[in-house]
């Protein structure tokens, strides 16, 4: 047998080792996802502290009261903007690579300009439907909730249409323009007209900063749609559109099952909290929950730019590629998370305490919660990954079942337990949500989606 004679090659020195590594993290075939995913991570930094600053403010200035009659009406807006779409903007990362790489551009040109009319046209209509039952149950209704209530059905529409908006920019690797105006654009926007309301002696109730939320939510969608439409007419040439909207609606709705029960898993806990609870109480709650939430930009932040990548491996059926990728995902939020965590229990009384001397009794609230965040982050964006390869349909199931958890509970421990009680719920249920979605990971793609790869 020969040897290799290996006496003139020469050792690579540390340093040597260490440039090859970075070059191959700037030019490597990752390289555009973790570009992405660094934009993403500073929008999200620098978004998830205007918000918590502007939470901070709000509180101070409306009083534990009205913040929490605002948070609550906040809240429903969230679910409501984040299912009236009916899935549509959850595809864009899903048809927008398929077309483009199958090159069927009248299929991307009807995708692009139909999906934005289609959601704003279903949100304009669930919204109708809203105010209208907003006034039947009126008589039923606080008077401090009630025209919030009918300002947030105002929001709606703009609120829904600027997910679609975001879903098309990212598909198209436009980080910035996808999360931007409503990640950091509209809190600031927020901030700026309440804090300069507050400079002039106005003082905010929850119908008063409904106002302004209106005002920014129309404004900062207004404005990346023009963004949007000039990128898109440098890079999509004008031509004939062909509308799937069966095709569309097939893709999204299994999608959107998936989407709106986890949206209902990050809502259910404050919409019960204050059935049974006063709404200072859960102002309490909702403060020591969002601070604590501050660390899911890092999660957020690198699905934003993995959701397509998934689509691309798996449609090329590049088996390997797709295993490496979803493994680097999960530990770029995993280890994130886990620091972002022990940091912000570290300082939880003290931010807490920002909010009002009061709201230093939500702290233990805060290790409770924690435990289902970092379950989530251990397995990554594992409902991403699912329902871009066509798995959309057992991951509700999976999130069903943890919505089952969630609901559950809250009813069972709001009454008896309030903040307490409803932490302990929606913590369990993300435990069991991360679980079922490693085993049908595993199951059906036979991927390892857990922090710790046994590769």
């Amino acid at each position: 047998m020969a040897l290799t004679d290996t006496s003139d090659v020469p050792a690579r020195s540390p340093f040597l080792r260490v440039t090859e590594r970075v070059k191959a993290l700037l030019t490597g075939e990752h390289a555009a996802a973790q570009r992405m995913a660094g934009t993403a991570f500073i929008i999200r930094v620098a978004s998830a502290g205007v918000v918590f600053l502007s939470q901070i403010l709000l509180a101070r200035w409306m009083g534990s009261f009205e913040y929490g009659s605002y948070v609550y009406v906040w809240t429903w807006l969230l679910l409501f903007g984040d299912i009236v779409h009916l899935g549509l903007p959850l595809t864009a990362q899903k048809f927008i690579p398929e077309y483009n790489q199958r090159g069927a551009m009248d299929l991307l040109r009807g995708y692009i300009y139909g999906s934005r009319w289609l959601t704003f046209s279903i949100g304009t209509l669930i919204a109708l439907g809203g105010a209208g039952l907003i006034r039947m149950l009126e008589g039923s209704l606080s008077q401090n909730v009630a025209m919030p209530l009918y300002l947030a059905c105002v929001a709606l529409p703009f609120y829904a249409f600027s997910f679609m908006l975001d879903g098309i920019a990212r598909s198209n690797n436009w980080i910035s323009l996808a999360v931007m105006p409503h990640s950091l654009l509209r809190p600031i926007l927020i901030l700026g007209m309440i804090g300069a309301g507050f400079a002039l002696g106005h003082k905010f109730d929850a119908t008063g900063a409904m106002l302004v939320t209106v005002i920014a939510v129309w404004a900062t969608s207004l404005g990346q749609l023009v963004v949007l439409n000039r990128r898109l007419a440098e890079t999509v040439a004008p031509g004939a559109k062909i509308y799937d909207i069966k095709g569309w609606f097939a893709a999204s709705l299994p999608m959107i099952a998936v989407w709106g029960i986890y949206t209902l898993l990050t809502t259910t806990d404050v919409l019960i909290l204050q059935q049974f609870r006063p709404s200072d109480e859960v102002a309490r709650y909702y403060a020591a929950s969002k601070t604590l939430t501050l660390v899911t930009f890092v999660y957020f932040a690198v699905s934003a730019s993995a959701g397509h990548r998934f689509t691309a491996y798996h449609v090329a059926g590049d088996r390997d590629g797709l295993a490496n990728f979803v493994s680097q995902t999960i530990r770029w939020i995993f280890w994130p998370s886990l620091g972002a965590v022990l940091l912000i229990l570290a300082l939880g009384k003290p931010l807490l305490w920002l909010f009002g001397p009061t709201f230093t009794e939500a702290y233990p609230v805060m290790f409770v919660l924690a435990v289902g965040l970092l379950a989530r982050a251990a397995v990554g964006p594992a409902e991403r990954l699912l329902t871009m390869v066509g798995h959309q349909r057992i991951c509700a199931v999976a999130y069903a079942g943890a919505l089952a958890v969630n609901l559950i509970g809250c009813f069972a421990l709001a009454k008896p337990y309030g903040g307490m009680g409803v932490a302990a719920a929606t913590s369990a249920a993300f435990v069991v949500e991360s679980a079922l979605l490693f085993l049908i990971a595993r199951r059906r793609l036979g991927l390892h989606l857990f922090v710790w790869d046994r590769r």
